[in-house]
């Protein structure tokens, strides 16, 4: 079982929260927009988590729900996408791949996934579906271009109180005993850390 928990960078106190109380074992996801990023990567790495970068792409809803000014967009062109994504990949260091902060829209798309897989795949980059959207082209596109993905089998915190992340814990427990191995998704709630 692993487990990543997203939404780091934004919140000190939840960052440092997370980088401080969870286990080493925990892989911690941070957004780009954070202040003090790289120092909060550094304590991170330095007390054994490894580190994802969050790629903001668009929801079915956006611009309702707009993931921020750098977010990845189908009706961009690969080139403006590519130029989005070096922004994104610029903000900090040390991380082993990117997961998708919403996207369903974005993952859906082969046309505008393909260009920013690639891009990854250049860099020796992993590519983490938060396994939300049932459209995602994400782990199909990644098997044919032989870039290293994964894709969440739940979120354990969908429901914000400890019985029921403890309910998504053990179902995770069973997808594991199925399926040999599994992924859970999670957010820097408190309650969740």
């Amino acid at each position: 079982i692993s487990i990543v928990i997203g939404g780091l960078g934004l919140s000190q106190k939840a960052t440092t929260a997370a980088i401080d109380q969870l286990p080493p074992e925990v892989t911690l996801a941070f957004a780009p927009y954070g202040k003090n990023l790289q120092t909060s990567i550094n304590r991170a790495r330095n007390r054994g988590h490894e580190v994802l970068l969050e790629l903001p792409m668009e929801p079915f809803d956006y611009p309702a729900n707009d993931p921020g000014p750098y977010t990845l967009l189908t009706n961009n062109d690969a080139a403006q996408n590519t130029q989005r994504l070096e922004w994104l990949l610029a903000q900090f260091n040390g991380y082993v791949g990117v997961t998708n902060y919403l996207g369903a829209k974005f993952t859906a798309s082969p046309e505008a996934l393909l260009p920013i897989l690639r891009e990854l795949d250049e860099r020796g980059l992993l590519m983490l579906d938060d396994g939300t959207s049932n459209r995602s082209q994400v782990a199909s596109l990644s098997r044919r271009m032989n870039v290293p993905y994964g894709t969440a089998a739940r979120t354990i915190d969908l429901r914000v109180s400890r019985a029921a992340i403890d309910d998504a814990l053990l179902d995770l427990e069973n997808v594991t005993r199925r399926n040999g191995a599994a992924i859970g998704m999670g957010y820097a709630y408190p309650v969740t850390i």
